[in-house]
């Protein structure tokens, strides 16, 4: 199946809480490009989120911190794609030292994993 992935770095723009706490509807926003991504390379069009039918939030992300969001497609039907999402922390911030340092992480820290599927509709389908 396809795979695809982005990394960036939060800013302090995407801290939306105290303490540079970045808001977990971010992660979606990242999954959202890596789906585009994916039906774009399955169907040669963006497609639509239809819904998520899992989504777990498992540790902080704070502006600063470099986020790696990976996907792929598990199964494909007519015009629906399934899909498994990742975020991983691969730099972490660290403001307890000084504003400017961060470390790079030995092993990502996965800080949220979900399950959706998206649609592209039969007349937008080039491939």
């Amino acid at each position: 199946m396809s795979e695809a992935m982005i990394r960036l770095r939060m800013s302090s723009g995407d801290s939306h809480y105290g303490g540079n706490l970045v808001d977990g509807a971010k992660m979606l926003q990242l999954f959202g490009d890596v789906a585009t991504e994916l039906l774009i390379r399955q169907d040669g069009d963006e497609g639509l989120f239809a819904g998520y039918e899992e989504i777990e939030f498992l540790s902080p992300v704070f502006a600063g911190d470099y986020i790696e969001a990976v996907g792929e497609i598990i199964k494909i039907g007519n015009s629906s794609r399934k899909m498994k999402f990742e975020a991983r922390k691969v730099i972490a911030a660290r403001t307890d030292i000084s504003n400017s340092a961060c470390d790079v992480l030995k092993e990502p820290i996965v800080v949220c994993r979900a399950v959706g599927t998206c649609v592209t509709p039969k007349d937008k389908k080039r491939k």
